[in-house]
């Protein structure tokens, strides 16, 4: 018998009990917790690991994860790659993605769960409010997030580190350090050891209901629906500039890419970009369009089509190559 299991929302357990779901696991302390947690509420679930090659532990932690898998009759999925230490934790990011989202489309799973929780959630508060943001961008991450072709579920975000390690120290459960989160060079693990974690020691229950009432504000400031066929994303366009951008930022996020103040400038003032080399955003008359860059060459017939259905310009070789007919749009 499990002592001190953390409570789920019922919302996550309901949608992870009918539902193929894929877990991004680490070895580490919140995703140990996790598995544990799952397999305590019955919930069935494979496991991802990536093996980044940094830390001399990196292949333990991999190897214990295929042991763990094995003795629990599940599948584990596993990467090795190496990155460049330039800019290492937003490629290291993608990378993980990206390999996650390819095992979801090969393999017919229908969520993503991650171990956030919310010391994580909180830290990025604290990162936002330093570099100056509106409300949506404070609260970031939520527990249930639609992504294109899938859900990502964030079953933890409403428990603290501290109650995750007492829950693994009480069952005696196992996991791995990572001692590059305590080095002092990067940005957050500074707000992690200055400010987040001895704020929320004492002051968690308040920070939690905090994040209920932002959440609640924060779906006035969000658009009614965001539309979506194959990987093209649009919504009304609102008189609103910054709900507009929300709109934007919300897209552009369910395809697994989160937007600078920078790229949120450009958007702005041009109304029709190239994000990244990756993707296409544009304002249309009536609508806002979100989708993968692409310079597929398309017959002239088509583009009359799409100039009559005013479809920006920037959109329109994806529709062409995802054999979308500009029809089928709202």
């Amino acid at each position: 018998m499990l002592q001190q299991l953390p409570k789920l929302c019922d919302e996550s357990i309901t949608l992870l009990k009918r539902c193929k779901n894929l877990l991004a696991y680490s070895a580490g302390s919140d995703s140990n917790a996790l598995f544990t947690i799952l397999q305590a509420y019955g919930i069935e679930f494979d496991i991802a690991i990536i093996n980044y090659k940094t830390r001399m532990q990196s292949d333990s932690e991999e190897s214990y994860a295929k042991a763990l898998a094995k003795s629990h009759h599940k599948t584990c999925y596993s990467l090795t790659c190496k990155l460049e230490q330039s800019n290492f934790e937003h490629n290291a990011r993608v990378a993980r993605y990206a390999f996650f989202e390819q095992i979801i489309r090969e393999n017919g799973y229908d969520t993503l769960i991650t171990a956030h929780h919310l010391n994580d959630k909180f830290e990025w508060f604290l990162m936002q409010l330093s570099k100056g943001a509106g409300l949506v961008e404070l609260l970031g991450f939520e527990q249930i997030e639609e992504r294109q072709g899938y859900k990502l579920i964030r079953p933890l975000l409403m428990t603290t580190k501290e109650n995750i390690l007492y829950f693994l120290e009480q069952n005696n459960i196992q996991y791995f350090l990572d001692h590059t989160n305590e080095e002092q060079t990067h940005e957050r693990n500074r707000i992690r050891a200055a400010f987040a974690t001895p704020f929320l020691h004492q002051y968690a229950k308040g920070v939690l209901k905090s994040f209920t009432y932002l959440h609640e504000d924060a779906t006035k400031l969000l658009p009614q629906k965001i539309y979506t066929i194959k990987e093209l994303s649009y919504v009304q366009k609102d008189m609103d500039t910054i709900k507009n951008l929300r709109a934007i930022d919300k897209m552009c996020k369910n395809m697994g890419y989160l937007l600078s103040k920078k790229q949120r400038d450009e958007i702005t003032k041009t109304q029709e970009c190239i994000i990244a080399s990756k993707i296409a955003v544009a304002w249309g008359l009536e609508s806002i369009f979100v989708c993968p860059h692409s310079n597929a060459t398309m017959p002239k017939k088509f583009k009359e089509l799409c100039r009559t259905r005013k479809i920006p310009t920037k959109i329109r070789p994806y529709l062409f190559s995802a054999d979308i007919n500009p029809n089928e749009l709202h």
